[in-house]
Order: structure tokens, then C-alpha cells, then sequence
């Protein structure tokens, strides 16, 4: 701990124990929505745990809560986080080498955890951020799942506090700094309007796929660099 500590600074360990704050926020919601949806109590606890990704567990509980079929569900969660392939391949390095590694790197590996890794600037503080921010979100995650679960015959209308608004504010935070590069904004606002466009036509989950459209052509209109900014 105190190595990592050492790595990240008071300063990332700041944001990242902010971030694990509005995260435990989000699971209570979540436990709360599940439970008053009609599932049992166990049911939101045992999914943050073997699941452990928040939008696909909200899908799942929404369809489930629906009348819709669990095979769609998991189909549904499952489109949602196909995202994680590329995050895997951009990752690799931070989860390092060996089986159990690579197994418990792999189930830690959130759209926050891979924020972070990717916005630092050398290998040993990406290595540290990620195991950090994975663990972290895990542990809050799930102690936020439990709260909501058991209170959810307290706090039935989330909506109504707003902490359904947590989950998308945090991600935006994440986001916010790197779209000051050119290429990334022209990237993520087509990607938006692809989303955006499509919601109506496809299932849920889908538009988040096809959003993903926008790096391909954001990569074929990217800025020209000189030869001086390549080298540099």
C-alpha cells in the first residue's frame, strides 16, 4: 500500500478515493432499484460480485424487471461490454503477466480503472492506478450494492434523490480533460451523435458500440502532425 501510495501521490489517490465515493453512491441505487424491482436481495449482491459492471447490471435488472427474457439480458450486458476487448489490448501492460494476475486484471478492467491507467504518463504509475482504482471501485461498488439492497424498501425512487445521475457524472468527469486534444473532442462528438441518432432504431447497448464508429473516422481526419511533434 504504501508503495502505491509512494507511485500515485496524494493527489491521484485523492481523485481516486473521490471517484470510489460517488461509485459506492451509484451501487446503492443500484441495490436499491434491484430490490425494489422484485428481486431478492441476494440476487444485486451476487451480480456486483461475479458481474462487476455497473451499466450491464442496470440493463439486466431493467429487462429483468420488464418481463424480459434472462437470456436477453445477458445477451444485452453482454454487447455492452464488448468494449473491454480494446480495453484489453490498450491495458495490457498495467495488469502485468501470469494467469491469476491477468484473471483478477480482467474482472477489475471498468471504464474508470482504465481511465485512469490510460492518463498516466509512465508505465509504473499506470500499473498502480489501475490496481488501485480497480480494488477500490470493487470494494465500494459492492459495500454501496449492500447498503441499497437492504435499504431498498427505504429509498424505493432513486430518481428522486438524483443518484441515478452519479454513474454518467463521474464517467464526463473522467472524460472532460482529454478532450482538450483536438483529434480526441472531434472523436467523441460524432461518436455522441452517432449514439444519439441511433437510440431510437437499435436495442439498448447497442448505440454505445456504434458510438465507437467515431474513432475510426475521427483517425482518418486527425490532425496533421509535423515531423518536429512526432519526434518530440
Amino acid at each position: 500500500m504504501r508503495s502505491i501510495w509512494r507511485t500515485l501521490g496524494p493527489g491521484l489517490m485523492r481523485d481516486i478515493a473521490l471517484l470510489c465515493a460517488a461509485v459506492t453512491v451509484v451501487g446503492v441505487s443500484f441495490g436499491a432499484i434491484a430490490v425494489a424491482s422484485g428481486l431478492a436481495v441476494w440476487v444485486p449482491m451476487l451480480l456486483s460480485v461475479v458481474v462487476f459492471a455497473g451499466a450491464s447490471q442496470f440493463m439486466f435488472v431493467g429487462l429483468i424487471a420488464s418481463g424480459g427474457h434472462p437470456v436477453a439480458a445477458m445477451v444485452a450486458g453482454l454487447l455492452v461490454n464488448a468494449r473491454h476487448v480494446p480495453f484489453g489490448f490498450a491495458i495490457g501492460d498495467a495488469i502485468g503477466s501470469g494467469w491469476l494476475r491477468r484473471i483478477a486484471g480482467s474482472h477489475l478492467m471498468v471504464d474508470e480503472s482504465v481511465a485512469f491507467a490510460l492518463a498516466q504518463p509512465d508505465p509504473a504509475r499506470r500499473r498502480a492506478s489501475f490496481w488501485a482504482c480497480g480494488v477500490g471501485l470493487f470494494a465500494s461498488w459492492n459495500a454501496g450494492v449492500v447498503l441499497g439492497a437492504l435499504g431498498g424498501s427505504v429509498v424505493s425512487d432513486t430518481d428522486a434523490f438524483g443518484l441515478d445521475a452519479a454513474f454518467p457524472a463521474a464517467l464526463m468527469a473522467l472524460v472532460l480533460p482529454s478532450l482538450r486534444d483536438p483529434d480526441t473532442r472531434r472523436a467523441a462528438l460524432l461518436g455522441a451523435v452517432i449514439a444519439v441518432a441511433v437510440t431510437p432504431l437499435v436495442p439498448p447497448g447497442v448505440p454505445v458500440l456504434l458510438a465507437l464508429a467515431g474513432l475510426l473516422v475521427g483517425r482518418v481526419w486527425s490532425t496533421p502532425r509535423t515531423k518536429s511533434e512526432v519526434v518530440s
